[in-house]
């Protein structure tokens, strides 16, 4: 395995291409989201350095672009502004502690081989968070817009709202419509020339300059240049579970945020990323991110396909893009200085429109109830609750639904074998009259598949509605495997037959499942003799029992 993922230098004038144009993009979405955080303009570029770099170096996606997302900033100001509010003078020191122990997970996710489970989280759930996020970025950005600061939360935002309207400042209302007119209706050929985020920041703040002396807007200000300083981690034992729990959320979004990213990437390239290498080069920008006052970043879909579409094919084009970056935080800062909050906000707007998943929203009345409302509970709690609460609480209902449904599934092919009833197949000729002379007192169950605990205990259900039986025979031999539930659900089932009196008898367990039913005694409760390798054994066994006690009965 090489140590940089797709490294080659056949494609070298597209990935410098891809690299420009990634960093053309990325500038005023790096300044716009520096600000939205709370850590400054000058967080928002170091994130897009560090995080664009390594995840290029050590990351699984050759084309990806990686750097702060809208995800990532509404989970990162979340997390700026409790922290600072604790401690003001510390605070950034333990958000940024936060960054890097985000990034130290995704980097254990990744080593863990974790990556291939992180994009199985259910459409609805994902739908939901997304449009959530969504939704989240619009209402903060709804501050800035009117002329006001940004709130802290999304629904303190929605409790401003007729403030806002009330008093809205009319220069920060006209100058952020006029940026997000230009980004929602920049013309397609200007497009391909000049990004509609660019072209927006530009025209917004040359407005603003024109006007400046009829008009006094907040500005970025004062952004740093020069070698960033190092921010070493500081931890309080005080907080260090809110930390923990913080560091946690970055982790598992970055996660998501990336590997969906990727699977873009790889429809566009034809190419197959490597999900764990992919988290682990994540993992490493973040921390680095962290370690120089940086926002923490993740694949980002809108820089990932304008590289792919102007060339970039390899890690070169990510590392070209963070060295433009660099240049322009070396020479270029001051003059991002002046570009006003409400120019920034109406970029960010758009960015909230893009995030939400209005294809799935138009489908929404014609999906399947519980889909439906699986997508609107995680978008609500999203906004109004948190992200990750958000996710688990969506992938923990969604999973309890899916178990059900498999289990229904699963004890649906459980089948009753009847000769009685004609449903017989699959029996030979001696089977089906073994079957048939216990006119109904042996009840034989022929599983098919794996067995899940619900499906096991669903069948223990409906053993005690059957009619009067005097044995029960269980075909294991089209089981290839149970855990160690399902293992406890058939020891309940045994017990209870047992309890009414009645024959147990086991047939054709393969080593697997013999082997979790010895270990836990299982098979203990049953004599050697009722475990039979094949069905006609175990009809001869069960029919010599019934018929023997019916004899010894009829004898006394």
């Amino acid at each position: 395995m090489s140590l940089i993922h797709g490294l080659h230098f056949h494609n070298l004038r597209g990935d410098l291409l891809g690299g420009v144009t990634a960093a053309v993009v990325a500038l005023p979405l790096a300044l716009a989201f520096g600000v939205s955080s709370g850590a400054g303009a000058i967080a928002g570029l170091y994130g897009a350095i560090f995080v664009g770099l390594f995840a290029a170096l050590f990351g699984g996606t050759p084309s990806q672009v990686s750097g702060p997302t809208g995800p990532m900033t509404v989970v990162m100001s979340s997390v700026f502004t409790q922290f600072v509010a604790l401690d003001p003078q510390s605070g950034p020191l333990f958000a940024f502690t936060v960054v890097m122990l985000g990034g130290l997970l995704q980097m254990l996710f990744g080593l863990l081989k974790l990556g291939r489970y992180v994009t199985l989280v259910p459409f609805p759930v994902i739908s939901g968070f997304m449009s959530g996020i969504g939704i989240i970025i619009i209402l903060l950005q709804l501050g800035p817009m009117f002329g006001f600061p940004s709130s802290a939360s999304a629904a303190e935002a929605l409790r401003q709202i007729p403030h806002y309207l009330a008093a809205a400042d009319p220069a920060a209302l006209l100058l952020g419509s006029i940026t997000l007119a230009i980004v929602l209706f920049c013309p397609k050929k200007l497009a391909r020339i000049i990004p509609p985020t660019l072209l927006a920041l530009i025209i917004g703040t040359l407005v603003y300059q024109l006007f400046h002396g009829h008009t006094d807007l907040a500005v970025i200000g004062h952004i740093p240049t020069g070698i960033p300083q190092l921010q070493i981690p500081r931890f309080s034992m005080e907080i260090l579970s809110d930390m923990l729990f913080a560091a946690m959320m970055l982790a598992v979004l970055g996660s998501i945020d990336s590997l969906l990213t990727s699977l873009v990437a790889d429809n566009m390239t034809k190419t197959q990323h490597d999900s764990d290498r992919e988290l682990i080069g994540q993992g490493i920008g973040n921390m680095v991110a962290g370690l120089f006052g940086g926002l923490p970043g993740a694949g980002a879909t809108m820089r990932t396909v304008v590289n792919i579409k102007a060339g970039g094919m390899t890690p070169i084009a990510g590392c070209f893009h963070a060295f433009v970056l660099i240049c322009v935080v070396l020479g270029a800062a001051p003059l991002a200085e002046t570009i006003p909050h409400a120019v920034l906000a109406g970029i960010l707007i758009k960015v909230g429109l893009d995030i939400i998943d209005w294809r799935f929203l138009a489908r929404l009345p014609r999906a399947p109830l519980f889909v439906a409302c699986l997508m609107v509970l995680v978008l609500v709690l999203t906004v109004m609750v948190d992200l990750v609460t958000a996710v688990f609480a969506g992938v923990f209902i969604a999973n309890v639904v899916t178990v059900k449904r498999l289990a229904d599934n699963q004890l649906d092919s459980i089948r009753l074998i009847d000769s009685v009833a004609g449903d017989d197949e699959g029996l030979s000729k001696r089977e089906r009259k073994l079957l048939a002379e216990t006119r109904g007192r042996v009840l034989l169950y022929q599983f098919d598949g794996p067995v899940s605990y619900a499906a096991a205990k669903g069948l223990a259900a409906k053993l005690q509605g059957r009619n009067p039986h005097d044995a029960l025979l269980l075909d294991f031999s089209r089981v290839p495997l149970i855990d160690v539930s399902t293992a406890l659900a058939i020891e309940d089932m045994i017990i209870d037959a047992q309890q009414l009196g009645r024959d147990v008898h086991i047939i054709g367990l393969n080593p697997i499942v013999k082997d979790i039913l010895s270990r836990l005694k299982i098979l203990g409760l049953i004599p050697q003799s009722s475990c039979h390798e094949t069905r006609s054994q175990a009809l001869a066994s069960a029919y010599a029992m019934v018929f023997s006690d019916e004899i010894n009965s009829g004898s006394g």
